[in-house]
């Protein structure tokens, strides 16, 4: 089992950053990737960024070049940067780990880019 919890949501201004975190724990040496993910309302949740244990990232088009995946091991932490936000970028991002056939979520973090 791994369970996560994200953290570094917030309000910000178009143009503006912020950090996403995302604390995995439980048996985190078997995740395979992690990955972010985001759901608008009246929209389905699509994938943001993953990145694999090995350090492979993988972008949506819409945030490539403006968005960083990383993971820190040994925090068993995942990180997504967000720079140059839009207001489209507004919602609520969940945090998600892959361990063999299952797939684990956190609770969500509220994004919210206001123009």
């Amino acid at each position: 089992q791994v369970q996560l919890v994200e953290s570094g949501g917030g309000l910000v201004q178009a143009g503006g950053s912020l950090r996403l975190s995302c604390a995995a724990s439980g048996s985190t040496s078997n995740i395979a990737s992690t990955g972010w993910y985001r759901q608008a309302p009246g929209k389905q949740r699509s994938l943001v960024a993953s990145i694999t244990s090995g350090g492979s990232a993988n972008y949506a088009g819409s945030v490539k070049g403006r968005f960083t995946i990383s993971r820190d091991a040994a925090k068993s932490t995942a990180y997504l940067q967000m720079n140059s936000l839009k207001p489209e970028d507004t919602a609520v991002y969940y945090c998600n780990a892959a361990y063999g056939a299952l797939n684990f979520w956190g609770q969500g973090t509220q994004v919210t880019v206001s123009s």
